[in-house]
């Protein structure tokens, strides 16, 4: 499996495992259960879905920013160190 944007992958499988409920008042509610944290609420399912995204990339962004260990999704590590390359290599 080749990545091509590990950030953009991530957030789509991690996307892809949300669930959603329709709550008492109309409203509704998603989360990710691998993403401890991840929940959002929404007037309508899409506004559900489009914070969900926003709350997740934010959530990704300072685990990193902190070192936590967030979860593997789909074979996709986001805690491995980065490899750097010289320049010259290119």
């Amino acid at each position: 499996m080749q990545i091509k944007y590990i950030l953009s992958e991530y957030v789509e499988n991690a996307i892809s495992e949300a669930l959603y409920d329709k709550l008492e008042d109309g409203t509704f509610s998603g989360v990710i259960p691998s993403c401890k944290g991840v929940i959002a609420f929404g007037n309508t399912l899409r506004e559900c879905e489009e914070e969900l995204r926003s709350v997740l990339e934010d959530w990704i962004l300072v685990g990193l920013k902190l070192k936590h260990n967030l979860p593997v999704i789909n074979g996709i590590d986001l805690n491995r160190e980065p490899i750097s390359e010289s320049v010259e290599s290119m």
